[in-house]
């Protein structure tokens, strides 16, 4: 399947060439059929000679209905343009063709209707002349009547042909429906409509809508219900548990977390000059029209702020309408979903020349370079492939970073001689890092993490290297008599000078104030296993020549490390002694 939409001035024959087409009634309210004029999208499909369907998105041609007529053309990837052969090109005629051409619509085809009144030759002329200075230039076109069939059938063989020139649709892109109506239907709830253009929509899909989850209970496609849709295809979507009150036309379905949600943009402008373009305008995107403030950023690009939230990709093509004077300034292209502040002198010109050198089109490197740090699920929710996993790295960055990573350590060390290793977390607020593995992807060696701190391998000041070895000497005469408070305090050991000592593995502190040396764990478990087992704390004071000060941390320790048990009876027995 592909889809067509219509497009051309008001009483051109658009529905009345559809119905003929397809045998289908596209105007689905009764005032448009009284008033003989599309006022809202009206919809119809038909198989084509090569047995491929098409399906039309049949769009008001009244001037007054031109935001209807954009939610029918946003999402589809082909037109029809319709030009009455007895009245020729008319100023909804140009509009619509304007707003193509805004959209970067490439594949179209002219039909000449009415061929029946007037001699088609002179509007072709005319058509294919406006034609020609768009995007939809070299277009095939075919005069027609519906009212006695003349040309329907080479009509159906152009739309062949259209249908097979039609690029492949994306189908491993993440689903984005722009929904163009919303109603319920009793006994199934809430059913949403739109055209698929990119991706695979499945029955039980989790997607998201105006950033809430929802699922989809079930699905339609051209009247038949299916278990699977591919792009590019008509679809109805039926929500489990969303209210019909809660979705509007221009809301959007969408897989999770693969699109950002934004009310701020850089765009490239298509059309008039960016700072001839009016403070307000009107931005179409989908089936979606939204309000926007303009602030120019050099000649052709500029900063939209929306009323409201969408889901966009870098490289989205849009459309801005000046509703006060009905016409269409231009397109524009999607530069940035995420753009940087402009709050310092000079941010707005340097930012112009920023966005001069960037096209739309989804580069990581390009992002990583300009953002300098990233997450790969935020450059795929902009709509560009991440070269990895993870925490991203401009590599000009990660090098300016890795060299003051290095400075900071230093800076740490000399201001904290007495505990000279930086903890991680410290220097990842110092260097404004969202992720302490950053630190760690930084650090070059000797330097490297040991128990959430960067080893500087620094040597502890001499003064209390002496201390400490005064300490190990007495230790090393009576390995459980720990030192007293008072002479710890008498040699300068405080707690963060003995936490010193315990990190660089010259003492083992086993409680606050309570030091031995290193193997005294191992040391205790020798004596202890000489002891009948199980053993109470008075013999194990008495093993270790020590005072129930020392014996009842030591003990602790020992059952935290496993090498001890304590039995219900609060006797204690050595692991493994049977």
């Amino acid at each position: 399947m592909w889809v067509v939409a219509t497009a051309g001035h008001v009483d051109h024959g658009k529905s009345t060439l559809v119905r003929a087409l397809t045998g289908m009634e596209p105007d689905r309210w009764a005032e448009e059929r009284r008033r003989g004029m599309t006022i809202d999208l009206g919809f119809a499909w038909t198989r084509l000679p090569s047995g491929a369907t098409v399906a039309f998105v049949d769009v008001p041609g009244h001037e007054r209905f031109v935001p209807n007529m954009l939610a029918g053309v946003g999402p589809v990837p082909a037109a029809m343009l319709i030009v009455a052969a007895d009245e020729g090109w008319k100023p909804q005629s140009a509009e619509h063709l304007a707003a193509l051409d805004a959209l970067g619509v490439r594949h179209a085809l002219l039909v000449v209707t009415r061929a029946d009144l007037a001699d088609p030759a002179p509007a072709t002329r005319q058509a294919l002349a406006e034609l020609a200075r768009t995007s939809a230039a070299d277009v095939e076109a075919v005069a027609v009547s519906a009212v006695t069939g003349a040309g329907l059938d080479d009509l159906r063989a152009a739309l062949d042909r259209l249908g097979a020139a039609l690029p492949p649709p994306d189908l491993d892109a993440p689903v984005r429906l722009w929904i163009d109506r919303a109603f319920t239907i009793k006994g199934s709830g809430t059913v949403v409509t739109g055209t698929l253009g990119a991706g695979r929509l499945t029955a039980e899909a989790d997607l998201e809508l105006g950033g809430a989850p929802v699922r989809v209970r079930g699905l339609q496609s051209l009247g038949t219900a299916v278990s699977a849709v591919d792009a590019v295809a008509r679809v109805a979507v039926n929500l489990r548990g969303v209210d019909r009150s809660a979705i509007a036309r221009g809301d959007a379905l969408v897989a999770p977390g693969r699109f950002v949600r934004t009310d701020l943009i850089d765009v490239r402008v298509h059309g008039d000059p960016a700072d001839g373009l009016p403070s307000a305008v009107v931005l179409h995107i989908g089936s979606a029209a939204v309000p926007a403030r303009v602030r120019p950023l050099g000649t052709d690009t500029a900063r939209l702020r929306l009323d409201r939230q969408l889901p966009l990709h870098i490289g989205d093509r849009a459309l801005l309408r000046d509703p006060g004077l009905h016409r269409v300034p231009g397109g524009v292209t999607v530069l940035d979903v995420c753009p940087p502040p402009l709050q310092r002198r000079g941010a707005a010109a340097a930012r112009a020349l920023e966005l001069s050198t960037m096209d739309g089109t989804p580069d990581a490197a390009g992002e990583l370079r300009r953002r300098r740090l990233v997450h790969a699920d935020e450059l795929t929710r902009m709509g560009v492939t991440p070269p990895a996993p993870g925490w991203l790295l401009d590599p000009g960055h990660e090098a300016a970073l890795r060299t003051r990573l290095a400075a900071e350590v230093r800076a740490y060390a000399d201001a904290h001689p007495v505990d000279p290793d930086p903890p991680v977390d410290a220097m990842a607020r110092r260097l404004s890092l969202p992720d302490r593995g950053l630190v760690e992807r930084l650090l070059t060696p000797p330097l490297a993490v040991h128990h959430g701190r960067i080893g500087t391998g620094r040597r502890l000041p001499e003064r209390l290297q002496r201390a400490i070895d005064t300490v190990r000497a007495d230790l090393a005469r009576s390995p459980f008599a720990a030192p007293e408070s008072d002479r710890l305090s008498a040699l300068g050991l405080g707690p963060k000078e003995l936490g010193a000592a315990a990190k660089a593995g010259l003492l083992l502190r086993i409680a606050d104030g309570v030091v031995l040396l290193p193997d005294a764990a191992e040391v205790a478990a020798e004596r202890l296993a000489g002891l009948p087992q199980p053993f109470t704390l008075s013999e194990a004071r008495q093993a270790l020549g020590t005072t129930r000060r020392v014996a009842v941390p030591l003990l602790e320790f020992l059952h935290r490390r496993g090498t001890t048990r304590r039995l219900p009876d609060g006797r204690h027995r050595l692991e493994g002694s049977g």
